[in-house]
């Protein structure tokens, strides 16, 4: 049995550093380079005849990776297309819905049903329904003067759906380039949180709170504890705990939290009788996922969204609890 310094010293002399699959990493460049040579085509065809739509209608509905160089041409990821598709079916705006043609393509669902559609489903439709083609051409053009989506979404990701991006105009380009480059950053911001506008309307009314382990969980269920997100107004004493989950992805993982969050509850009604257990549960990865959704908000005596009327009820709930 080789020692703990020989076995070290395979790691470090026998290290490849970077590991690299040299059939694939060709197979991916041939499809980065298939992408690059689209967007320099299309370049060329709006130098040539100006910038129309009927141009972006082809590249989407009759090039294979014509979606993926629209995306890479604007910044605009195709998991956050997938989310803006959903929110176009489950939303019911006049004007958003003349924009993208959403009685030509889209069924009446009830909301209960609705799922995230994948991309292979995405694909057909953009192949096979001209409406919805058109409709997601009418986003990248105009989507940013709707007032529904400038209110819906972020300044960061609305700034992608410009014309000049479209017209592969130099200062856009760099934008996107930038973009790129600080998406990871600015996901990752605490001001990005939901949960700060919890912690300024507890400031605001000078409520105390904290964060982490109550002491009851530690010592009883070790195994099974989470850190609680806040704790109003101490762990010594809370009179309310607050869980808060803001998701704008679809994931398995959604079934497990809801479970965790049930466990969660029973220890928390059998260790701290006097407390309520509140639930922020918001964002459109718990719209589509009904089935974990209702498995969720079951572990919470009461749930709240971020929309201000849902903070405006829930800063009455803090306001009464500790008379304010």
């Amino acid at each position: 049995m080789k020692s703990v310094d020989e076995k070290c010293q395979i790691v470090i002399k026998k290290n490849t550093f970077y590991f690299f699959n040299p059939i694939f990493e060709e197979k991916y460049e041939s499809y980065l380079n298939s992408i690059k040579e689209t967007l320099l085509v299309l370049k060329n065809e709006i130098e040539n005849e100006g910038l129309k739509k009927v141009q972006f209608e082809r590249l989407i509905g009759e090039k294979e990776n014509g979606l993926r160089a629209l995306l890479a041409l604007t910044g605009f990821s195709n998991e956050y297309l997938k989310r803006l598709t959903t929110v176009i079916r489950v939303v019911n705006n006049p004007e958003l819905s003349r924009l993208v043609s959403k009685d030509k393509w889209c069924e009446n669902e009830p909301v209960e049903t609705i799922k995230e559609w994948s991309d292979e489903k995405i694909q057909k439709m953009l192949t096979t329904n001209e409406y919805f083609r058109k409709g997601i051409v009418n986003i990248f053009f105009e989507g940013s003067t709707i007032p529904f989506l400038s209110n819906t979404i972020p300044l960061f990701e609305l700034k992608k759906l410009s014309i000049s991006k479209l017209k592969f105009d130099v200062p856009s380009m760099i934008d996107t380039l930038i973009r790129y480059k600080e998406k990871g950053s600015y996901s990752g911001m605490k001001e990005k949180n939901p949960e700060t506008l919890i912690e300024t309307l507890l400031n605001n009314l000078n409520i105390l709170f904290e964060k982490g382990d109550l002491s009851e969980l530690i010592e009883n269920a070790h195994s099974t504890k989470r850190t609680m997100d806040f704790i109003i107004p101490s762990k010594k004493n809370p009179r309310i705990i607050v869980e808060s989950s803001f998701l704008v992805t679809t994931s398995s993982g959604q079934g497990d939290k809801s479970k965790t969050e049930i466990s969660i509850d029973l220890l928390i009604k059998e260790h701290y009788p006097q407390a309520k257990f509140i639930g922020f549960i918001d964002g459109i990865g718990w719209y589509v996922r009904k089935g974990d959704l209702k498995r969720m908000v079951a572990a919470y005596e009461d749930v709240f969204t971020f929309h201000k009327d849902e903070l405006a009820r829930f800063e009455k709930l803090i306001e009464e609890t500790f008379g304010k």
